[in-house]
């Protein structure tokens, strides 16, 4: 059945209308933050679990911050609550390898002043004009807020995966759903289309402007690589031989000892993962997690393929050919729901591939939203007409040919932090965030 069309409120809705919408993203994001700051106690919150991640309570206390920065005094233009803080709390002026040593507010100081905020922020939330300015037009700042908070949920849920010990979250498992059997692949027409927005109301600046692209003619992987594929290239000897991998690449997986997806190891004949304290099979029908951008295009090699451009994946994702209209995601303009997507921390684990029939794209390409991010073989790079707002330390600082794009989020990212113009970005050694991929061709070539 298709959802009814329920786009998120444009620009000129009512002032209750966004105020609402904000509110509800608000919540849902303080109530995420509670859960993974509860669930474990004050030593694990204080400790850096890996270097790679800061210590969950600098999170915390930094969500607070960037509210306090945004909502009360850029929005609302109140004086600073703790200006002692800010620099503690600054990303970029403190590396997360640093953040330990840093004279961190302890875990119940850090709640009180994320509590004192947030009461403070909603005052703001019942009395801010949502016309006027770029910073509080269709509640803009409340939805970046919104945003910031889930994506340093998402870090957080990253360190509970770093963690050593036992289990400290649960959620239930996906719906299981039969194997999928259908087409392993689907041809997207070469052509024109409209790739970014310049619409959508809470779309950050790299998402924007609406621009037209053009791509040839490709084949895309019908659901995102299999740990099941996966094993078959390590069985193989992907990682022993040098013809599948780039230059970078090659020298970063013998550097440092890589065979296998992060949290991966033998036992006998089969493999066996770590997830969130629990060691369990590796599970062949689920879409491989864990792996750097390096292991994804070595993959695509070796399956005689490639990893999808950035303009690809979201052609694949968006467009529609009989319209001729990019959605805002692939089964239409609805936000997302739970037959759509998995999404928002809903389960700890991706879905099984060819879930979620109801949230393929008008070709039939499935889980492009949720459960994996997806490598491209793509750098960041701003769009053509690109402005930096509401601070260029948000996208503009990263783009260049370190950093490579990731598409469509994770079983970990909250509905409010991702769509089909949601661009993520990483460098490619990077294998502790909640990645995976798909792989493409060109129409012309042949299937190995």
């Amino acid at each position: 059945m298709t959802a009814p069309q329920t786009p998120a409120p444009a620009a000129d809705a009512d002032p209750d209308i966004l105020r609402e919408r904000a509110l509800a993203a608000l919540t849902t994001a303080r109530a995420r933050t509670a859960l993974l700051t509860t669930a474990v106690d004050d030593p694990d919150l204080t400790a850096q679990h890996s270097p790679l991640m800061s210590p969950l309570v600098w999170d915390l206390a930094h969500i607070g911050n960037q509210e306090e920065l945004w909502l009360l005094r850029n929005v609302a233009g109140r004086e600073a609550m703790r200006p002692e803080i800010d620099g503690l709390y600054d990303a970029f002026e403190h590396p997360r390898a640093e953040r330990p040593s840093l004279p961190l507010l302890p875990p119940e100081e850090a709640r009180r002043y994320l509590a004192e905020v947030r009461g403070r922020a909603l005052d703001v939330l019942e009395s801010t004009d949502f016309h006027g300015t770029r910073l509080t037009d269709a509640g803009f700042a409340f939805g970046m807020i919104a945003q910031h908070e889930q994506q340093h949920d998402e870090t957080m849920l990253i360190t509970h995966q770093l963690r050593k010990g036992p289990a400290a979250l649960s959620a239930p498992d996906p719906e299981p759903v039969p194997l999928y059997t259908g087409p392993p692949e689907v041809l997207v027409p070469g052509g024109e289309f409209a790739m970014g927005t310049s619409t959508e109301p809470w779309a950050l600046d790299n998402e924007r402007p609406a621009h037209r692209r053009t791509v040839p003619a490709f084949h895309i992987d019908t659901t995102p690589v299999t740990n099941g594929a996966y094993q078959a290239f390590i069985e193989d000897g992907g990682y022993d031989d040098e013809r599948w991998w780039t230059a970078e690449g090659w020298d970063h997986i013998r550097a440092h000892g890589i065979h296998a997806p992060l949290f991966w190891r033998r036992d006998g004949r089969q493999w066996l993962r770590r997830r969130f304290g629990v060691t369990e099979v590796v599970p062949a029908d689920e879409p491989v997690l864990h792996v750097c951008w390096y292991e994804a295009d070595a993959y695509a090699r070796w399956a005689g393929r490639r990893l999808p451009t950035e303009a690809e994946w979201e052609k694949a994702a968006r467009h529609n050919p009989v319209t001729g209209r990019s959605r805002r995601y692939p089964w239409g303009d609805a936000d997302p729901e739970p037959e759509h997507a998995n999404l928002g921390q809903r389960h700890l684990r991706p879905a099984p591939a060819g879930s979620y029939p109801a949230g393929e794209s008008p070709l039939g390409v499935r889980q492009l939203i949720g459960d994996v991010w997806e490598w491209t073989s793509s750098d960041f790079l701003p769009y053509p007409g690109f402005t930096a707002f509401p601070y260029k330390e948000y996208s503009e600082v990263f783009f260049g040919p370190e950093y490579k794009v990731l598409r469509g989020g994770a079983f970990a990212v909250d509905p409010v932090a991702c769509r089909g113009t949601f661009r993520n970005w990483d460098y490619p050694i990077r294998r502790q965030i909640f990645s995976g991929f798909r792989t493409a061709r060109d129409a012309s070539s042949e299937v190995r």
